[in-house]
């Protein structure tokens, strides 16, 4: 008979560390721009209807719901391309050591949060 119990190694085992949450980030933030490009496609998809859908879009995406969207998608595409050059410096061989990968991750976020704001603080 088979015992009931989870199977080695079980993810409540383990205590999150800033690797392992940047790298569930980065497929998040993946996934989260692929329904902000199906945003994209909708907005466009609104203009060859005519002025009345692309009203009522425009007045969605203005609403603080769709600004929140806004925010959210700028964030990951911020966070997804300062990860990805993170990526990058790793395939190439550099930044393996632990002490590196923790600041790169770090300085990824801070980047990605300074950016955001600024983009923010540009565009309003």
């Amino acid at each position: 008979m088979a015992k009931e119990r989870p199977i080695s190694p079980h993810l409540n085992v383990y205590k999150p560390q800033i690797t392992s949450v940047l790298s569930i980030f980065h497929r998040i933030t993946g996934v989260a721009l692929t329904f902000g490009l199906i945003l994209l496609v909708a907005w466009i998809f609104t203009l060859s209807l005519g002025e009345k859908y692309f009203e009522y879009f425009s007045i969605f995406i203005q609403s603080w719901f769709g600004l929140l969207i806004l925010f959210g998608f700028t964030f990951a595409l911020n966070y997804h391309f300062c990860n990805g050059i993170r990526h990058l410096f790793w395939d190439a061989g550099y930044g393996y050591e632990i002490e590196t990968v923790y600041k790169s991750g770090l300085a990824v976020l801070v980047v990605s949060c300074s950016l955001t704001i600024l983009i923010w603080y540009l565009v309003l």
